[in-house]
């Protein structure tokens, strides 16, 4: 019997971990407000003081149409994935030196990973998934 216990305390403690570091979309749509007073995302989303974020990840750097973007994110030839956004994200500025961002950054792994879950929602014209 206690070797039961004992295996379903593993188990039970093993999926806490893993619900632990699942991304959380509801907790990224909260971190978005950080981004919300420049970027727009969504069906009917339009450039602002940033570019529209539908279908962020996969498309190049400055590719969003009638968005006049600064020649250093031009001439960066970055694709967007998972890895890159966390990167950028953390200090614009040191990922794509000249850009015309200004974000002091989000720090948090958790936190970048719980956005990039709210972002990947939403394809290029701004359809949840």
């Amino acid at each position: 019997m206690r070797l039961i216990t004992s295996a379903t305390l593993l188990a039970l403690a093993t999926m806490a971990a893993s619900a632990a570091s699942a991304q959380d979309i509801s907790a990224g749509e909260r971190s978005w407000n950080k981004c919300r007073a420049c970027h727009q995302i969504g069906e009917g989303a339009k450039n602002l003081v940033g570019p529209q974020l539908n279908g962020l990840f996969g498309r190049h750097t400055g590719a969003v149409e009638g968005y006049s973007y600064s020649s250093a994110n031009k001439g960066a030839n970055i694709t967007w994935d998972e890895a890159v956004f966390a990167e950028y994200i953390k200090d614009p500025k040191a990922k794509i030196p000249g850009t015309k961002m200004v974000f002091a950054g989000i720090k948090n792994d958790k936190e970048i990973a719980d956005l990039t879950a709210f972002l990947k929602q939403f394809d290029k014209d701004g359809k949840k998934l």
